[in-house]
């Protein structure tokens, strides 16, 4: 090797050694930057004439195993879905009460039996009357409340969401920004490494907002897609657009048809202007966004259907009548009839016949209706699976409603008729008896204290009476534990808790014991939307017992959600360990780096002082 040639590779060497000392500075700086990468120099030998003469760096290389990276972003995802979760449950939870506090839903229940337990075994005592009166108001103070810190938690979601998706926003705008601008850089130097980390950054950012799929393409491109498969990054960033509500109540709810829908909905508008709705199609799964959206529009809205049945079933409970039908016959026919004089929006005329064709037993639900907008109903507008429903529409007077009826049951083989005043018969279809008529009977609520029966509407929706009725707007239980309250006729006067007209002495325990087993022992059917039970087949038991199922699975979720995000974060923080492994900065690493890189550096510096002093003595010759 001739000394020129020394001279070159003992300058390269201390070239290429104090690049790597400019990166071990930068990585020890660093140590504590988060996302920052370490970097090492990828450098080479060069050659001439087929003899090793120098070295080079040629680019900087960023320590990092993709592979975890990929796993690291997904299980980020996941623990961010989990974690909101945990803490809405959390406050579910602090909503509910500790079971047995005394501000807990099922103490308030409690409470309001024992009352009327109390006013059962003494009906004339008046202190025991004003007894049921204010436990009763409690417990419709308690459902109001809880309605209202359940619809701000799915308001807390729904600002949770738009604070998410303007995050969202930024990271995408920012990935793109990077994108445009490593595309035009070949060769990764330390600026470079440091734009790929800052990308890296906003794209752990977007995976905790959202499930993302990162695919890497060519001079240091990245196209980001939702895991559905929907574009949100490449070359340019596409818009998540989210038009938040102000305000939410159990009547505000998701759907697909805008004049319907009463919260935000999610929307994605890529480059070329074309538009998406990311919750109609799910494309979101996963992290925080897809958490907001399940609480607001699934978790916290069955919490809602919960109480609401609540209120429902126990007013309902009180304030009922189901009539069988008289039998009658009319020539070679068989049927009942039933008066339909005082039925409210929402009551029933339940017909149970037997197809003769297929001899299987089935019930017909005809409901009334006092708004048009509100027809055709469905089948789930009662909580019987079994039965198949019709709306009636009484808005244009009895005089239609008999036609109507006639016209529903056609089909079955069944007759209606009306032979006089407001009665309605319904006979078989006569010879052949192909159909057979084994019941009509009929649910009225009752309007008034004293209408002459055990049952009274001690509860009330706000200042009307509860009757279950369904309008252009929706059914009337929906939202119903947020309005229900205690009659005001019954809080002037809470003898009518006994009195259930003129003649009733003031120690008759009639209603109270018809008040108490109804809330306590009577079976009763819920709907289907509560989870506790399904569609297909609801729950069917006394209001206690669903009370404590309703209290057990939210205690049951609450668990679930956060064993769910302590499971999540035992991964996350494996996935970290093993990612800081191969990416964080180790300070002993370096140092011992540094120590190598300095004697590198020494001994580059002999190399070129020996040659300078066999240069010297060449040209003292």
């Amino acid at each position: 090797m001739s000394l020129s040639q020394a001279l070159i590779s003992s300058i390269a060497g201390l070239n290429t050694t104090r690049s790597n000392l400019a990166l071990v500075s930068a990585n020890v700086a660093n140590a504590g930057t988060p996302g920052y990468v370490r970097k090492t120099a990828n450098q080479v030998a060069t050659a001439a004439n087929g003899t090793a003469v120098s070295v080079r760096t040629v680019s900087v290389q960023r320590e990092l195993d993709t592979y975890v990276q990929k796993q690291l972003r997904t299980e980020n995802s996941g623990a961010s879905y989990a974690t909101i979760r945990a803490q809405f449950y959390s406050q579910l939870q602090n909503i509910y009460g500790a079971p047995g506090s005394a501000t807990a839903l099922d103490t308030v229940y409690n409470n309001f039996t024992s009352s009327l337990q109390t006013l059962s075994s003494t009906p004339d005592d008046t202190s025991a009357q004003a007894g049921v009166v204010g436990a009763a108001r409690l417990l419709a103070e308690q459902l109001n409340s809880m309605t209202s810190q359940i619809q701000s938690l799915r308001g807390a979601a729904e600002m949770g969401l738009s604070d998410s998706v303007n995050q969202a926003n930024d990271a995408m705008k920012h990935i793109a920004a990077i994108n445009a601008q490593l595309s035009s850089i070949g060769t990764i130097d330390s600026s470079a490494a440091l734009l790929l980390d800052q990308r890296d950054a906003y794209i752990d950012k977007l995976s905790k907002l959202m499930d993302i799929n990162v695919v890497a393409g060519d001079r240091n491109q990245v196209t980001v897609f939702t895991n559905s498969g929907v574009q949100l990054v490449g070359r340019t960033a596409a818009t998540l657009n989210f038009d938040a509500s102000g305000s939410l109540s159990a009547n505000t709810a998701w759907n697909a048809d805008p004049d319907k829908r009463g919260v935000g909905t999610l929307t994605l508008t890529s480059a070329n202007g074309s538009t998406v709705d990311l919750i109609q199609t799910n494309a979101i799964r996963s992290g925080e966004i897809a958490s907001y959206l399940q609480m607001r529009d699934h978790d916290l809205v069955q919490a809602q259907n919960q109480l609401d049945a609540l209120a429902s079933v126990m007013s309902s409970a009180l304030s009922n009548t189901t009539t069988a039908g008289t039998a009658v016959t009319s020539g070679a026919q068989n049927g009942f009839d039933v008066d339909l004089s005082g039925l409210q929006a929402g009551n029933t005329i339940t017909i149970n016949y037997t197809d003769g064709l297929t001899q299987t037993p089935r019930t017909l639900t005809l409901m009334r209706v006092d708004d048009p907008k509100a027809l055709p109903l469905s089948n789930d507008a009662t909580a019987n699976p079994n039965d198949r429903v019709i709306g009636i529409d009484f808005s244009g007077g009895m005089s239609t409603v008999f036609g109507q009826i006639a016209s529903a049951i056609s089909s079955t083989g069944m007759v209606a008729s009306n032979p006089s005043g407001t009665t309605l018969r319904i006979l078989n279809d006569g010879p052949g008896n192909i159909v057979t008529v084994n019941g009509v009977s009929t649910t009225k609520t009752a309007t008034g204290l004293t209408d002459g029966g055990s049952q009274m509407p001690l509860f009330m929706d706000g200042s009307s009476v509860y009757s279950g009725a369904i309008d252009g707007r929706g059914s009337q239980i929906t939202g119903l534990a947020g309005r229900i309250s205690v009659n005001g006729a019954l809080v002037a006067a809470p003898s009518a808790l006994v009195k259930y007209n003129s003649t009733v002495a003031s120690g008759d325990s009639t209603r109270p014991d018809f008040l108490y087993k109804q809330l306590t022992s009577a079976n009763q059917l819920f709907p289907g939307n509560t989870g506790i039970g399904t569609s297909g087949q609801p729950f069917s038991g006394s209001m206690s017992t669903y009370l404590r199922q309703v209290i057990s699975l939210q205690g049951q979720n609450a668990d679930a959600a956060a064993n769910l995000k302590q499971g999540q974060d035992v991964v996350l923080n494996a996935l970290q360990q093993r990612s800081d492994g191969a990416s964080a900065v180790n300070i002993d690493q370096e140092m011992a780096n540094l120590l190598t890189l300095q004697n590198a550096y020494s001994a580059n510096a002999r190399v070129l002082s020996a040659v300078k002093d066999m240069l010297d003595t060449l040209m003292k010759l």
